[in-house]
């Protein structure tokens, strides 16, 4: 790994005789934590004024010059007390690029910035501060649980010497809580800038993995974004679109595929007809065949996706070839090279490589039937199980080494982050098991919660918008906010806005409102919004999507239905419905028995003939 490294960093643009930048390579087989290489460092005296510590899995675009500049200015006016700046970014717990083992809550003096605690949550109900924390000049203390650490640290020349004199410095939190311990000893002093309007964080896992590519593909981490191929890939070309979708050159995109958004293509892809691909990223000289459903997956390059294929929030590496018929529940991994299928679900956690699973007879080579079938056992571990990859697959189940039994931490952890540990617990520790866990499941699966809360914020939006008159466009700009807010799809957005607008009426006269009286206020808000509503409703599919909402809330409320021609009537008339969309929504096949009985209502039906008079009528002018 680490020649693949050097290689990539001495092709790179950042190593072309006319970067500005000087870059030198250290690697020795002899490192095993940043603190070693900070030893070396401090030994071969490679460092000999401030310097900036960051991970290599760090994507961010904050702007360190006024962090700079601030540490400068501490270390000029107290002379040398201060050896180190953290740079941390606002976000408040249950931020999808907070992980969980990367939690921290802090205590810092508000007036220098001055950090005076700093400590992984770790999922823990009570927080212990030392009380030399609020003792003596600390006069305003601030204790923040909303920050994110960047792992991104201004650091003066001192640190690397630090790290030599004490060895059990192995990383830079073990650095952080020794100069902090020991700070009236040692007379060093550990501060902190919060960026506020920028970006950061720190990829640890996949949870973490799908979130900053999201953000990227979303714009968040500007000018880091994939039309501007920040490494300068050949390949790595692509035109910004609509709907944050980008194409590489040379694509192809079948008859009747749908990009929602959110999407990314890579160079040379083929994709087959009637797929509907959405908050996702393709790499290079992929074939993804018909009828295909990709939602929020990563798939690499150089990947065969066949027909009739679902993939739900997971990740597949380069070269793998998925077999028509295979379902991808969310969490699902496949590495390099394996194959899967065909007619395959594959639960939801899944990991397939090439690597042979580890077996526990292996380790216990000393037992008494040690010796007994060892041979057979492992012909059969070296072929693959057709009931876990397919018929026609390659590779294995992959499964994490299991903890040890008397091993007393309850955390465990995979590739998405850190998880509860299923065992038996004392009373307090089945509570606090519990309420992890709610905060656990929260985190993977937020749509539904962030769903609810997002209608009740438009809601609140558009009854704030009817009092106090405000304009349209500024209506849409706020319920932009909440999509990026709340982390949801343009057709939620789409398909909440309409039904929070055709619940007001019940919600402002009460459920037991006329037909009539319900049809006229309606029709109001309807004229007062549409230029909410267009905004929303341009591409054929949101037209599907607005009359899927309709017609789930007319067969909710019968009483009503008389009033659905007027509404139909109304947003035909506003523009906002196509003539064409709603006469293919009406001759759509339905599997409920309310839904056939809505479109046989008289009201309907007269709505439906009329319409297709018209267009008959206008084809036959056109003639």
């Amino acid at each position: 790994m680490a020649q693949k490294i050097k290689d990539h960093i001495q092709k790179s643009k950042w190593n072309r005789p006319t970067s500005p930048n000087t870059i030198h390579i250290m690697s020795s087989e002899s490192y095993r934590s940043l603190g070693d290489v900070l030893r070396d460092v401090d030994a071969k005296s490679l460092v000999r004024s401030d310097f900036i510590l960051i991970y290599g899995d760090v994507v961010s675009n904050i702007n360190v010059t006024k962090a700079l500049e601030e540490h400068k200015a501490r270390r000029k006016l107290e002379k040398n007390v201060s050896v180190m700046t953290m740079i941390f970014k606002q976000a408040p717990p249950g931020h999808r690029t907070r992980c969980q083992e990367d939690d921290v809550i802090t205590a810092v003096n508000s007036k220098t910035s001055r950090l005076l605690h700093y400590q992984k949550a770790n999922r823990l109900k009570k927080f212990r501060f030392p009380m030399h924390v609020f003792n003596g000049s600390n006069d305003e203390i601030e204790i923040r649980h909303d920050l994110l650490d960047c792992h991104i640290s201004i650091c003066s020349p001192q640190v690397a010497e630090l790290f030599t004199d004490n060895f059990d410095y192995q990383t830079r939190d073990d650095f952080v809580r020794g100069i902090l311990v020991n700070e009236e000893i040692l007379g060093n002093q550990i501060h902190m800038h919060v960026a506020t309007d920028e970006y950061g964080a720190r990829v640890t896992n996949l949870l973490t993995y799908e979130a900053v590519c999201s953000d990227v593909v979303r714009r968040w981490v500007y000018p880091l974004t994939p039309e501007m191929n920040f490494p300068d890939d050949d390949k790595g070309f692509c035109v910004h679109l609509r709907h944050n979708v980008y194409r590489g050159s040379e694509v192809s995109l079948g008859q009747g595929s749908v990009l929602e958004e959110n999407v990314v293509i890579g160079r040379g892809t083929i994709i087959g007809k009637n797929c509907f691909i959405s908050n996702t990223t393709i790499g290079h000289n992929c074939v993804i065949g018909d009828n295909v459903k990709l939602d929020q997956a990563h798939i690499w390059n150089d990947v065969t996706v066949g027909f009739e294929v679902e993939i739900c929030r997971s990740v597949v590496c380069s070269n793998v070839e998925v077999k028509p018929g295979v379902k991808l529940n969310p969490h699902c991994v496949l590495a390099f090279n394996v194959t899967v299928g065909p007619n395959l679900s594959l639960p939801e956690g899944s990991v397939v490589s090439m690597h042979l699973p580890d077996e526990e007879e292996d380790d216990d080579e000393f037992s008494d039937d040690a010796d007994v079938n060892h041979e057979p056992l492992k012909a059969k571990v070296k072929g693959y199980n057709p009931t876990e990859v397919g018929s026609e697959g390659v590779g294995y189940i992959w499964k994490g080494r299991a903890m040890q039994e008397d091993e007393e931490d309850d955390i465990t952890h995979d590739m998405w982050g850190l998880s509860l540990k299923p065992q038996s617990r004392s009373e307090s520790e089945s509570e606090m098991s519990l309420c992890s866990q709610e905060e656990e499941n929260r985190s993977i699966s937020p749509q539904l919660d962030d769903a609810k809360v997002f209608q009740n914020e438009v809601l609140g939006t558009l009854q704030r918008g009817l009092e106090e008159n405000i304009a349209c466009d500024h209506l849409v700009l706020e319920i932009n906010s909440l999509k990026y807010a709340y982390n949801i799809t343009m057709k939620d957005v789409t398909q909440l806005t309409i039904k929070v607008i055709l619940e007001m009426p019940l919600q402002q006269h009460g459920p037991d409102i006329s037909s009539t009286h319900y049809g006229n206020s309606l029709v109001s808000l309807l004229k007062k919004w549409s230029q909410v509503f267009k905004n929303y409703i341009k591409r054929a599919i949101d037209h599907q999507n607005c009359l899927a909402v309709v017609e789930e809330f007319f067969t909710e409320h019968e009483a009503l239905w008389p009033s659905l021609v007027k509404v139909l009537m109304t947003l035909y008339q506003l523009e906002v419905l196509a003539e064409e969309a709603v006469l293919h929504w009406f001759s759509q096949a339905t599997s409920t028995d309310k839904a056939k009985r809505l479109r046989k209502h008289q009201g309907v039906q007269r709505f439906i003939k009329w319409l297709k008079e018209a267009e008959e009528e206008s084809s036959g002018k056109e003639d």
